[in-house]
């Protein structure tokens, strides 16, 4: 074989053994999974949770938050199947989901985040200023229908409610409908409808008059009227108006706290980012979005 051909057949061997190592950089770039955390769950919370998200990614530029809604029950259903790192909830996680969560191998970890108020909502043009917590259970069980029975106008009662999948919707039932007596099996008056957000059940109080609903103080707007809340319908100054003050002091009767899950003990990134949620600046983005935070200046 002639020399210059045995040299340019040498040539080629190397070029193609030099492209065969070279790592592809599309398929072959290692990338830290550790640096992305997926959170779902409750729609109360999820403005809370992109802003969390978004603040702590200017001081992480690393880092890739994933935030979605969809309702408490969604983002705990997430985490007992195993698709979501933190699962936020405005309920607490029930025995049965505690008792799946356990049986597909993972035990679920709580978090108090924040606290909320509920508020109780009408329209401006709504007279009414002030309802005890039992007729705010016999307007949505069905047994007031008229406002005219509190002292209104003569006008029907529209109930707006959250859909079954909110926590919001369940701590209501639970709380206001029932009286917090668990064997109490009261339910939503039929006709309540069953909204899918608080932005839904702001636009219709804001337009309808007759309309009553309820939603976290931090989608309250200066555009609708909030209803003080009494345990009792004895004494007029024991009617309760929500703010960061009456939840911490316990004396407006429908707050809660605002939870995150993890599956266990927290690791990694997910725990330096849950870490960072109990940092006062995280705390601080409570404050300015309505909550009320757990960690005070």
């Amino acid at each position: 074989m002639p020399t210059k051909l045995i040299l340019l057949l040498f040539t080629v061997l190397l070029v193609i053994a030099a492209c065969s190592s070279q790592p592809d950089s599309e398929l072959d770039s290692p990338t830290d999974s550790s640096e992305y955390l997926n959170n779902v769950g409750s729609d109360t919370m999820v403005n809370l949770a992109l802003a969390w998200a978004e603040q702590f990614q200017k001081e992480n530029p690393q880092s890739n938050l994933s935030v979605s809604g969809g309702g408490s029950g969604t983002g705990i259903a997430s985490l007992i199947n195993g698709t979501t790192d933190i699962a936020n909830a405005s309920r607490k996680i029930k025995s049965e989901e505690i008792d799946n969560a356990q049986a597909n191998g993972i035990e679920p970890n709580e978090f108090v985040v924040a606290r909320d108020a509920i508020a109780i909502i009408v329209n401006p043009n709504n007279p009414i200023d002030q309802l005890s917590l039992e007729q705010l259970s016999d307007i949505y069980s069905g047994k007031i229908n008229n406002w005219q029975e509190l002292g209104g106008e003569d006008r029907p009662i529209v109930r707006l409610s959250r859909e079954t999948n909110s926590g919001t919707h369940v701590y209501f039932l639970e709380e206001v409908l029932r009286l917090g007596d668990k064997e109490d099996k009261t339910l939503f008056s039929t006709d309540t409808l069953l909204l899918p957000s608080s932005e839904v059940i702001g636009a219709e109080i804001r337009q309808n008059p007759n309309a009553i609903g309820y939603d976290g103080l931090g989608y309250v707007t200066d555009d609708m009227k909030v209803i003080g809340v009494s345990d009792t319908s004895a004494d007029p100054s024991a009617y309760i108006y929500p703010s960061p003050e009456s939840v911490n002091d316990g004396s407006y009767p429908i707050a809660r706290d605002l939870f995150m899950y993890t599956a266990g003990t927290p690791e990694g990134f997910v725990n330096r980012y849950m870490e960072w949620i109990f940092s006062q600046d995280a705390q601080n983005t409570v404050t300015e979005l309505g909550f009320v935070p757990i960690i005070t200046q």
